[in-house]
């Protein structure tokens, strides 16, 4: 059997128990068990994104693999991906490649950081996508092959492996994947894409670096007039305990995930996606005496008249409706480091180019 490595090594086993073993001794795998990169396989998932196998799409930090179309392939047929999922992933690395997302920088930090991958627009259907209960959690075939594939591309393109370049202290489980929709179809916003710069007829995809969500309890009174503003204030303090490096070295980017209710309650008080943004900004602040008195801070001990800002501005942070309805939305703190902070970055997915697949063997 002919094994199409994604580091463009061309591998031989005796069968698909062996070449899945070989994998994961040549530490090709996430440490779970893998679909076998086979040239028929691959040759299928390259005609599905619509490019020449042969085409470089960047360089992949930090061992700076060159990532082409194949490679990526590669890692998609691994990760368990079906040929129309082929423009997401590609639209995903594109993004990761982007210099603002400090990939390298973000690859080799001892921080738990991982890409969050938010998918709008059509390709959210046509991939069986989901945006709703348990989106980040297991039984999402699209959710979890996409963003398994950006991380088996970081690993074998990137050359992102556990102690040797990735050297986060401990990781947390989106290390795996964490991919998800916006639930556009519940959201009484306008979706992320579009505040990008895209048509809500566009597809695209928007990757951040973020810790592990971190579940906001809203408890929604609508009798109460400050039940607004109470929520602010309970979104800002994820992104203003100290802990959190939004606030210890603050000026990053971080995300925010409303629930349905969360979001419907928002927008039936006349609030818009950007007066969220723009209040849990100005309440995610930081005491310097809150501050000195933790082990968190970096550098110079801070002045106690201080007032720390997490957000350099209200933009810094990306509001977008996804999970089921009820008590809990989630936030994503980020890292704030590397040359650009870790920023988001949004790539459109591409299918003009796109062909049918022929129906090669599996």
């Amino acid at each position: 059997m002919s094994i199409a490595s994604t580091s463009s090594t061309e591998l031989f086993a005796t069968d698909e128990a062996a070449a899945v073993e070989k994998l994961h001794e040549l530490g090709c795998t996430d440490g779970l068990p893998v679909i076998v990169p086979t040239s028929e396989r691959v040759a299928r998932m390259v005609l599905a994104t619509g490019y020449d196998a042969d085409l470089v799409l960047g360089e992949m930090g930090p061992n700076l693999g060159e990532c082409s179309i194949e490679k990526v392939a590669a890692a998609a047929v691994m990760a368990g991906c079906l040929p129309d999922h082929a423009p997401v992933v590609i639209a995903a690395v594109r993004a990761v490649l982007d210099p603002r997302f400090d990939l390298t920088e973000m690859q080799a930090t001892t921080h738990a950081i991982a890409p969050l991958i938010v998918v709008n627009g059509p390709a959210r259907d046509w991939c069986g996508l989901h945006g709703g209960f348990g989106a980040l959690g297991p039984g999402n075939r699209a959710n979890a092959s996409i963003g398994r594939a950006l991380r088996l591309a970081m690993i074998n393109i990137g050359g992102g492996r556990a102690g040797t370049s990735d050297m986060a202290l401990l990781g947390h489980p989106g290390k795996f994947t964490m991919c998800l929709a916006e639930d556009e179809g519940n959201s009484p916003f306008e979706p992320l894409h579009a505040e990008c710069g895209f048509d809500a007829s566009q597809s695209a995809v928007t990757v951040l670096g973020v810790d592990s969500p971190q579940s906001v309890m809203i408890n929604i009174d609508a009798d109460d007039p400050t039940c607004a503003d109470r929520m602010m204030r309970s979104f800002a303090s994820a992104f203003s305990n100290v802990a959190a490096n939004n606030a210890s070295l603050r000026g990053g980017q971080a995300a925010l995930a409303l629930n349905p209710d969360h979001a419907a309650f928002l927008h039936g008080q006349g609030w818009t996606k950007a007066q969220v943004r723009e209040r849990i900004a100005d309440e995610a602040v930081v005491s310097a005496e809150r501050l000195a008195a933790s082990a968190s801070y970096l550098g110079r001990k801070p002045e106690v008249d201080w007032q720390l800002p997490c957000f350099t501005k209200a933009e810094d942070l990306l509001v977008f409706v996804a999970g089921g309805g009820g008590l809990y939305s989630a936030a994503f703190p980020s890292w704030c480091a590397g040359p650009h902070k870790n920023q988001a970055v949004t790539a459109e997915v591409e299918v003009g180019q796109s062909c049918e697949i022929p129906g090669f063997a599996t």
